[in-house]
């Protein structure tokens, strides 16, 4: 018979160590499918990790993937630190990338002072108005937010869609359903010349740090702790777990939000519907990865982005499909689900009663 025992609190360095031994593992089961494929494993990673560091080029493009995963890994990261299950970063990312085009293609004028701020906050608040629907769903009549805010994805990038079709698709655009584009002045700037990497990164780095510094070192961070442990207790203590919700939920969307923002904002230029291959889903991945912490967030954003910039690399020089980093990705995810269940409980065989009874 097996029996788990909570465990008590456990020491910052056994997360860390269980949750790399989760990524190696992950890599390692993957070898197994390379092995089918008639790849040498060594080979294979040794390419990915040349496509990922290899060069100047390569470890931009890395950095650069790794801004929309900071963010979307960050909202959820958030929201699950209160037991927010929020499942639409993906929704409010197209939300927040939409009202940045909405702002930045000529909606106000004025110099870049004044329109980058502007799109940026436009962006985030369009992210957190997305989060708060379901949110208020949750706390007033008990409605799973995990259903509403993963429909949500798919009402929100069928009405992008329709915008694109319709009222802000570009007229020069030849006919391709696309936004018109960000005016300069409106756009992120490069904080390198011939690269792609942006000041969206930036904005992401500096939210990990003001994430961290929210969740321990402010009341407000106690609040959302409190709920996340104990909703029950937290309200009996006094803290208002409905406020806390509320602002968990339009935290958590603008942060998504500020995703889609630094996408059309700082890379692309211009809105399209297949501006995110995922972000939002793989920004759940970067959270469970990081154990929830807003500085693992970003080393783990950093993981995932070098197995998919890699990935690429890999697949162009060998032929073998990039679906390979789908696979690693959840395999990382599956290894560190099944590690947080050692790390949370013992497990102990014991003796089943019946038997003995029956022995006697």
């Amino acid at each position: 018979m097996i029996r788990f025992e909570p465990r008590g609190p456990v020491a910052v360095s056994k997360v860390i160590s269980v949750t790399v031994a989760a990524a190696v593992a992950a890599l390692v089961l993957a070898a197994v499918p390379m092995l089918f494929a008639g790849l040498s494993v060594f080979e294979a990673y040794g390419l990915m990790i040349k496509g990922a560091f290899g060069s100047a080029f390569a470890f931009t493009e890395m950095l650069t993937r790794a801004t929309p995963l900071i963010l979307t890994g960050l909202a959820a990261a958030v929201a699950f630190r209160a037991k927010l299950w929020n499942i639409g970063a993906e929704g409010q990312l197209y939300a927040g990338a939409l009202a940045a085009v909405a702002v930045g293609t000529g909606l106000i004028s004025g110099p870049s002072f004044v329109l980058i701020p502007a799109v940026i906050l436009a962006g985030a608040l369009m992210g957190g108005l997305v989060m708060l629907g379901p949110t208020l769903l949750k706390t007033r009549l008990g409605v799973d937010e995990v259903v509403t805010t993963l429909l949500l994805n798919f009402v929100i990038l069928l009405f992008v869609q329709l915008m694109l079709e319709g009222p802000m698709k570009d007229p020069m655009g030849m006919g391709w359903p696309q936004s018109e584009p960000i005016l300069d002045k409106a756009a992120l700037p490069k904080l390198m010349d011939r690269m792609r990497i942006h000041w969206g990164l930036i904005i992401a780095l500096i939210s990990a740090l003001g994430v961290y510094f929210l969740l321990k070192r402010t009341v407000w961070g106690f609040e959302i702790r409190a709920v996340g442990e104990n909703a029950s207790a937290a309200r009996h203590a006094g803290v208002p777990v409905t406020a806390t919700f509320i602002r968990v939920g339009l935290l958590s969307g603008a942060l998504a939000g500020l995703a889609g923002v630094g996408e059309v904002a700082g890379l692309k230029g211009y809105l399209t519907a297949d501006l995110s291959p995922g972000f939002g889903y793989s920004g759940i991945v970067v959270a469970m990865l990081a154990g929830l912490s807003p500085i693992g967030v970003v080393f783990a954003a950093l993981f995932i982005a070098s197995i998919f910039v890699g990935a690429d690399s890999m697949s162009r020089a060998t032929g073998v499909s990039n679906y390979l980093a789908d696979l690693i990705v959840a395999m990382a995810l599956l290894c560190v689900l099944v590690s947080g269940l050692f790390l949370r409980f013992k497990i102990r065989f014991v003796g089943a009663p019946h038997a003995k009874e029956a022995s006697k």
